[in-house]
C-alpha cells in the first residue's frame, strides 16, 4: 500500500487540517474574510417547484440567519457587512461576496449576472461564493460560472447534506445523491471549485452513516467541505420531532469523535470551510451544548492531538 501524504500541524495555527483561514491568506497574502449576502432567493423545495415547507431543519430564513436584508441592495449589504468585519479584522482584510440564503442560483441568468456582478463590484472582492442546491444548476447557468470561475476565484457551494436518499426522504430534501452527481459534474466539467455542505446528526443516521457520506466525497475532486451538526431551530418540523422523542440529538462528545474521523478520511488537498454550525441562540433548542462553539472547536484539535493524527491520515 503507498505511503499516504499527510499534513503537518499548521506552524502559524497548530490546525491539524487544511484550514480555511490558512488557505486563504496563502492565497490573497492576508486576511480574507466572507460577507454573506441575501440575494432574495426562493427554493424550488419551498415554492412548490420540488416540494413545499423546505427541509425539515431549515429555518425561516434559508440558512441565511446571518445573511444580509434582501430589501436592501447587494452592494448596501456589502457595505454594512464589511463596516462590521472592520471592526473585528481591521481594513487589512480582503472580502469574498457569499449568497447564502435560500439557493443562491435558483433565478434567471439574467438576474444572477446583475446579482453576481454587482458584489464583485465592490471594494477589495477577490472572489465570490454562492451557496445552491445541487438540482439547481443547468448547463446554462454551468456555463456562466465557468466563464466567472476564470475571472475570479469562484466557489460553488453544493448542500448535499447527506450520501444516503433514505435520509434525504426523511428531512425533506426533495433531491438524491445522484441529482447531486450531476449538478457537481456539470461544475467541475468547467473548472468551477465546489464545496460540499453535510450535515451530522441527522435524523436515522449512525456514525457508519455519517462517515460514509465522507467516504464517498473523498473519491470525487472537491474543493472544499463544510460540516455542519443539525441543529433543532424553534418553529421547524426536527424541532418538532425531537421534542417528541423521535430522535436524538448527538453530544459533543459523539459529535468531536465523528468530526475527527471524517478529517483522518478526507483528503490533505480538501479545505476545510466549517466544522460546527452556528445555530441563532433566541431560537435554538437543542443541542445547546452547540452555542459553545470555542468549546467544540477546541474539542476537535485536542482530539486530533491525542490521536496523533492529521487530515487525510486514513484517506
Amino acid at each position: 500500500m503507498p505511503k499516504t501524504e499527510v499534513i503537518l500541524p499548521d506552524p502559524e495555527t497548530g490546525k491539524r487540517y487544511n484550514a480555511q483561514s490558512s488557505c486563504l491568506k496563502a492565497r490573497f497574502g492576508r486576511k480574507a474574510v466572507k460577507i454573506s449576502l441575501n440575494g432574495g432567493f426562493t427554493c424550488p423545495n419551498i415554492d412548490g417547484t420540488k416540494g413545499t415547507g423546505g427541509c425539515t431543519y431549515c429555518s425561516a430564513k434559508g440558512s441565511g440567519d446571518f445573511g444580509g436584508d434582501p430589501r436592501d441592495s447587494i452592494a448596501e449589504q456589502f457595505r454594512s457587512g464589511k463596516a462590521a468585519l472592520e471592526k473585528k479584522w481591521g481594513t487589512d482584510a480582503v472580502y469574498i461576496p457569499y449568497f447564502q440564503a435560500n439557493t443562491s442560483t435558483y433565478a434567471p441568468l439574467s438576474r444572477l449576472k446583475r446579482l453576481y456582478g454587482e458584489a464583485l463590484a465592490q471594494e477589495n472582492v477577490v472572489g465570490l461564493a454562492v451557496s445552491t442546491r445541487p438540482d439547481c444548476i443547468s448547463a446554462k447557468t454551468a456555463d456562466y460560472l465557468g466563464e466567472l470561475a476564470r475571472q475570479t476565484y469562484l466557489t460553488v457551494e453544493l448542500g448535499l447534506q447527506t450520501v444516503h436518499d433514505e435520509t434525504a426522504a426523511r428531512i425533506n430534501r426533495c433531491h438524491s445523491y445522484g441529482d447531486f452527481l450531476t449538478g457537481y459534474e456539470l461544475l467541475r466539467r468547467r473548472g468551477v471549485n465546489v464545496t460540499v455542505h453535510i450535515i451530522n446528526g441527522l435524523p436515522g443516521e449512525s456514525r457508519e452513516m455519517m462517515l460514509e457520506t465522507v467516504r464517498r466525497l473523498s473519491k470525487l475532486d472537491i474543493h472544499g467541505i463544510k460540516i455542519h451538526l443539525l441543529h433543532m431551530i424553534r418553529g421547524t418540523e426536527t424541532a418538532r420531532q425531537y421534542l417528541n422523542g423521535e430522535f436524538a440529538a448527538m453530544t459533543m462528545e459523539e459529535y468531536v469523535e465523528t468530526v475527527c474521523d471524517q478529517l483522518e478520511l478526507l483528503p490533505k488537498s480538501v479545505m476545510i470551510e466549517r466544522l460546527t454550525g452556528d445555530g441563532d441562540r433566541a431560537t435554538l433548542v437543542a443541542p445547546l451544548w452547540s452555542m459553545d462553539k470555542k468549546a467544540v472547536l477546541n474539542g476537535i484539535d485536542k482530539e486530533m492531538r491525542r490521536r496523533g493524527s492529521v487530515q487525510g491520515c486514513r484517506f
